[in-house]
């Protein structure tokens, strides 16, 4: 008894061995983290707060004293407000008629409606000039069936144009958010209330959207947070008119060079992006908890009535012409047409028309932009499994080492939080002397596109490993396999597909990646987004189809992936 007693109260080795073996896992991870993340981030308040040969003094309080500062930041939280407002007005029915009906070619039709999410910010905005810009598809028809001189619709450098690209881009985040709690939602449960003498109105108001609201929260929050820090679609759409603070950081740090006011806005921008996303987490935890869910053939029934054939029928509408649409016509805009030569914007991409020394091929572009999306994919996976599995492992019920997964899961929030132009000011601050002088490296891109894939990769795969059953792996070592063999043939069969897909799916980001791209890239190092830019920047029409070109060549290669994640996706949820 008195060995029991003793034996009680010493300190568990097992609970430390765990909570060491996490961290262990984690270690990587974090290391990369507080080496390219938070070092420059500290680099980023030094040169805020420390007047020197690059800062003039600004600081972040002196900063939002600037009315013309202030403006900015205004303008960035109210656009963002409204694109929110926009967004779940046009989001919420399609994500609703998503989850409780069935009709015709369903599953192409989500996957149409989750294309524009991950497509790179330069292919929407070249979409969208294809479109609707002055030498748009449907400027030149009016002009050609109305007989004008000039184009009658006149939306680039509008605030229209900035709120419809970011419709276009986030309608995906509330399908996806409201809709997945939607399809786990059982509707006996309005049923009850109906049963119970309430009212469609009654049971909408005291049931059905109390319980729906944390999931709207989280599709709002995330959809504040994308068009707060909107970057490629305001600068390339918005014009010298508009700018969000991430716009005018990249302002003050490539054209004008007051690296101080630039990190002051970015520590402002820090804060705001920060508490967006910690709300976003919390809405989003507990929008996740468990239902009483039923299989969604339970759930979804056909479209019978008037008024779900409108939901419908409008649903669809919506995704034809708001979301499809502007990619159709830039693909059918990138063909020369009116010439002899259809694929004429596709041979010139080699060309060197202007017979510049700087000029670099596109077809370099792709290369280098297919190079840095490998090495980012295997970074990101490298770093992200060890990271998944250690705050999968903690946080199970009952594990010993669950504040550790916790406080990795919130740092894993900070990469999120931070915006791509304020990573790429960050490394020009921090890696600028000896033993670090990464200016000049190629490395700085891939490791700044990990920065930003990581956060994605572990959110993709922590479901998958959280819902792994660990018995299995404890059957196959009690018939005599080690450890490697249980990992071989039991883990890596079972958890290969959305591995799969999160390694697509970083792949994808690090190709459409322009944000820190366009401050750290090498001149001799471009990738896709940045040649598109600049073909968008430049006069004439060979410039302008080379431009809608090179970015229908990145549409096909984000769309083909998006397809290959959703494949997985369904047979991850088929086993």
């Amino acid at each position: 008894m008195k060995n029991a007693e003793l034996r009680i109260e010493k300190p568990p080795l097992l609970n430390s061995q765990f909570s060491i073996l996490n961290l262990a896992l984690a270690a990587p991870a974090l290391l990369f983290l507080v080496l390219f993340f938070v070092w420059p981030l500290i680099e980023i308040a030094r040169v805020s707060f420390t007047p020197s040969e690059i800062s003039r003094g600004a600081t972040p309080f002196s900063v939002l004293l600037d009315p013309a500062h202030l403006r900015v930041l205004w303008f960035s939280f109210w656009q963002a407000a409204l694109s929110t407002a926009l967004t779940l007005l046009a989001g919420i029915p399609i994500a609703f008629a998503f989850a409780r009906y069935r009709f015709a070619g369903q599953r192409l039709w989500r996957a149409l409606a989750v294309v524009p999410f991950v497509m790179p910010t330069v292919v929407v905005a070249a979409a969208f000039s294809a479109l609707l810009g002055p030498r748009g598809a449907l400027n030149a028809a009016l002009q050609s069936a109305l007989g004008l001189d000039q184009p009658p619709i006149q939306l680039l450098g509008t605030l229209p144009m900035i709120l419809l690209a970011h419709v276009f881009y986030n309608v995906a985040v509330v399908i996806r958010l409201v809709g997945g709690f939607l399809s786990a939602f059982d509707p006996s449960i309005e049923e009850a209330a109906a049963g119970l003498g309430a009212n469609r109105w009654q049971t909408f108001r005291h049931v059905s959207l109390p319980m729906a609201l944390p999931s709207v929260g989280a599709a709002a929050a995330l959809t504040f947070l994308f068009t707060f820090t909107s970057f490629g679609v305001v600068l390339i759409l918005g014009g010298a008119r508009f700018a969000t603070l991430e716009v005018e950081i990249y302002r003050q740090t490539a054209q004008l060079l007051r690296l101080d006011v630039a990190t002051s806005l970015a520590i402002v921008q820090m804060a705001v992006t920060l508490l967006v996303g910690w709300a976003s987490a919390r809405l989003e935890a507990r929008a996740s908890a468990p239902l009483e869910a039923r299989p969604t053939r339970d759930i979804r029934r056909p479209a019978a009535s008037p008024a779900a054939r409108m939901l419908v029928a409008g649903s669809l509408a919506f995704i034809g012409v708001v979301l499809v649409l502007p990619l159709a016509t830039l693909s059918w805009r990138s063909l020369n047409l009116e010439g002899n030569d259809p694929l004429r914007y596709y041979v010139a991409l080699s060309e060197n028309v202007r017979g510049s020394l700087f000029f670099v091929p596109p077809q370099t572009a792709i290369r280098n932009s297919l190079i840095f999306a490998a090495i980012t994919a295997a970074l990101a996976m490298l770093l992200g499994l060890p990271l998944g599995y250690a705050i999968a492992q903690g946080g199970r019920p009952n594990a010993n080492g669950a504040r550790l997964a916790r406080l990795l899961d919130a740092l894993l929030l900070l990469p999120l939080g931070t915006s791509a132009v304020t990573l790429g000011l960050g490394f020009l601050v921090a890696f600028d002397r000896p033993p670090l002088d990464l200016r000049r490296s190629v490395v700085l891109l891939p490791v700044a596109h990990t920065l930003i894939a990581l956060p994605f990769v572990v959110r993709a795969v922590l479901p998958a490993i959280r819902s792994f059953d660990p018995r299995l792996r404890e059957a196959a070592r009690g018939l005599g396999a080690g450890p490697l063999q249980a990992l071989r043939y039991v883990d890596l069969p079972l958890l290969a597909p959305p591995f799969i897909a999160a390694m697509i799916f970083a792949f994808t980001i690090s190709l459409g990646e322009f944000g820190a791209s366009l401050l750290i890239a090498r001149p001799e190092y471009p990738t896709m987004p940045i040649v598109i830019y600049r073909f968008l920047g430049q006069p004439g029409a060979l410039n302008y189809g080379q431009a809608l070109a090179m970015s229908t060549l990145l549409m096909i290669v984000t769309a083909v992936s998006v397809m290959v994640i959703e494949r997985v996706n369904e047979r991850v949820a088929a086993q």
